[in-house]
């Protein structure tokens, strides 16, 4: 029986979507990315990715429900502030300073936001006792490669898009915190 089937899979390649469009952001921001902002970034978004199922699991098992009352609304608010920058920056034109979004604040911040949900599925996958750390394990990996990737397409697709690649970065980021949000409230009732 293996350790991790086709369902964790799935579950890490959701988890890391949205940190691959935030990468994605990043990359197009910095124009010509190398190995190394790739690697960053790819590195603080998948131990966040990783970390976060777990402390979700930790808390699932003591407090379960009451998480989850308030996560979708974290991770809208979240991703909200940050795409919503992204957006406005690109709209007025603005040169957004690329080195601060790949510095370690910006860096921990986007990695909070867009792990959230990481977090959430944390505290169901407590309830059903799943094997936690290979899974997070996964998670991690996954995101890792994704976000490094997405940072180097981001580069390439960038200087062709301009101003619009960031724009649209920053609008993707909108409605993955607008689409949470939904989910969690809307159909959920």
């Amino acid at each position: 029986m293996p350790i991790v089937g086709t369902t964790t899979l799935v579950l890490a390649l959701s988890l890391s979507a949205d940190a691959f469009a935030a990468s994605l952001g990043k990359g197009a921001c910095l124009r010509k990315p190398g190995l190394g902002p790739a690697l960053r970034v790819g590195t603080v978004f998948g131990l966040f990715q990783a970390a976060m199922p777990i402390l979700g699991f930790l808390l699932g098992i003591t407090i379960g429900g009451y998480v989850q009352a308030v996560d979708h609304w974290v991770a809208f608010l979240l991703l909200s502030a940050l795409g919503g920058r992204m957006a406005w920056g690109a709209w007025r034109g603005r040169e957004v300073d690329c080195a601060s979004g790949i510095a370690l604040g910006a860096l921990l911040a986007a990695g909070l936001a867009t792990s959230i949900d990481a977090f959430a599925v944390g505290i169901p996958l407590a309830l059903m006792g799943a094997q936690i750390l290979a899974s997070a394990l996964v998670i991690g990996l996954v995101t890792f490669l994704m976000s490094a990737g997405g940072v180097l397409v981001g580069g390439a697709v960038g200087p062709r898009l301009g101003r619009w690649a960031e724009a649209i970065g920053g609008l993707g980021l909108m409605a993955l915190g607008t689409k949470i949000l939904i989910e969690h409230t809307l159909l959920a009732a």
